[in-house]
């Protein structure tokens, strides 16, 4: 078995520079303000250092027999059009309001700032959404508290603080990064909302659009009898538990990037290519690191992996999502839930926002859906006093919804 696939290989000696200077920099994403004080505590915590896994690298993954053949991939990547640029360069140019706001509602407001493309709205950091960047900002400013332990989600305050302490140059380089990437998935957001939501497609959509696959689009997938009643992939040998209390990002990156790789780094390497802190990990950093150093955003997976606003999604159509790229795409899902014992049973305590790895459903005809995921926080690992999590989780599919709902961003990588 090969140690690394062949486009993958050539992908990083290409762009490791250009991807690690992006790490270094990290991506701005945006929620609560509090107060200059609360921004320099954040961007002190964040010059904790990195710290190894301590067990190694492992070799390449045995063949397993979780997977099933993949019918259809989402596409590719289409081109920036002129207006696309234009679009982007002017959003480029609102960040400056940042450095002069003032207050949690301004502070808000100057990070939520929104592109247009091709009739769909990105928002930096929450990503493809159809809500206002006022509704938006207003979720920035309501602080929500949801418990004693912090798992490693990057918060309102820390996205802030760390967008306000970077220079100009190095904001504005994340966020072209971020906008650009997002132009050039505009047409799988597309074909996502139509075939989820039934959204109609745009006159002229297949002409603006070749990158995707337009044919038999009402054919493809749809809830219930045309897929199994169960589907899995990702052998559970990637699942591992994170190592720090706020590295649930690397954890999740960890599994993804193994089960791509065929072979296992270290949460350290992954941290570093996320830009973690001990503030936490931003979703768009995960997204970005998923299509650039994977081969899931491959044409003939997920395509590029976009950050979806699912606020206006229903269960059905959450639950349709997660078997669309689990069962048709193969490809992992970025879960973005909030860790309450409200929905997560085997927690001790409340916990914060954060990452999982979606990797199954069943539909369970005698009962309640479910959703298979793994889980890296395992509150035991740091509080030996609490109950031990497994990695490998089956699990209420309604209550992981509602727990991405309550999550203020409302979101996941997909």
């Amino acid at each position: 078995m090969p140690s690394l696939p062949r486009r993958l290989a050539a992908r990083l000696t290409t762009a490791t520079a250009t991807t690690i200077a992006a790490d270094d920099t990290s991506r701005p994403l945006w929620r609560h303000p509090a107060s200059i004080a609360a921004a320099v505590l954040a961007l002190t915590l964040a010059g904790v250092p990195l710290l190894p896994d301590g067990d190694g690298d492992r070799g390449a993954l045995a063949p397993t027999g979780e997977v099933t053949p993949a019918p259809e991939g989402a596409g590719g990547r289409g081109e920036v059009t002129p207006e696309m640029q234009s679009e982007i360069d002017r959003v480029l140019a609102e960040g400056a309001s940042l450095d002069r706001a003032r207050g949690r509602t301004a502070l808000a407001r100057a990070a939520v700032r929104c592109a247009t493309f091709d009739g769909q709205r990105y928002c930096l950091g929450f990503g493809w959404t159809n809500q206002t960047r006022e509704a938006l900002a207003a979720r920035m400013t309501t602080r929500q508290s949801f418990g004693r332990e912090s798992t490693g989600d990057l918060d309102a305050e820390g996205i802030i603080a760390r967008s306000r302490a970077r220079g100009s140059v190095a904001r504005t380089e994340a966020e072209r990064a971020e906008l650009t990437m997002a132009a050039q998935s505009v047409g799988k957001v597309w074909m996502l909302r139509h075939e989820i939501q039934g959204v109609p497609l745009p006159d002229g959509f297949a002409e603006r659009h070749p990158e995707v696959a337009t044919a038999d689009v009402q054919t493809r997938g749809g809830f219930g009898g045309s897929y199994p009643t169960k589907s899995k992939i990702l052998t559970s040998k990637v699942a591992q538990a994170q190592n720090q209390t706020y590295w649930c990002g690397p954890a999740t990156m960890q599994a993804i990037g193994w089960s791509s790789q065929e072979k296992r780094k270290n949460q350290s390497y992954w941290a570093r290519r996320l830009g973690t802190t001990s503030a936490g990990t931003a979703i768009t950093d995960m997204v970005r690191v998923v299509n650039n150093l994977t081969d899931y955003d491959d044409a003939d997976r997920a395509g590029p992996y976009v950050v979806l606003d699912i606020s206006d999604f229903t269960f059905k159509q959450w639950y349709r999502l997660m078997m669309r790229h689990i069962h048709d795409y193969q490809a992992p899902v970025v879960l973005h839930p909030v860790l309450l014992k409200q929905y997560y049973p085997y927690l001790d305590d409340d916990a914060s926002g954060h990452f999982q790895v979606g990797r199954g459903f069943d539909q369970n005809p005698d009962g309640n859906r479910q959703i298979g995921y793994f889980e890296p926080w395992d509150q035991s690992r740091f509080d030996p006093s609490e109950p031990a999590i497994g990695r490998v989780q089956w699990r209420n599919a309604y209550k992981s919804y509602r727990a991405n709902l309550d999550h203020f961003q409302h979101n996941v990588g997909v």
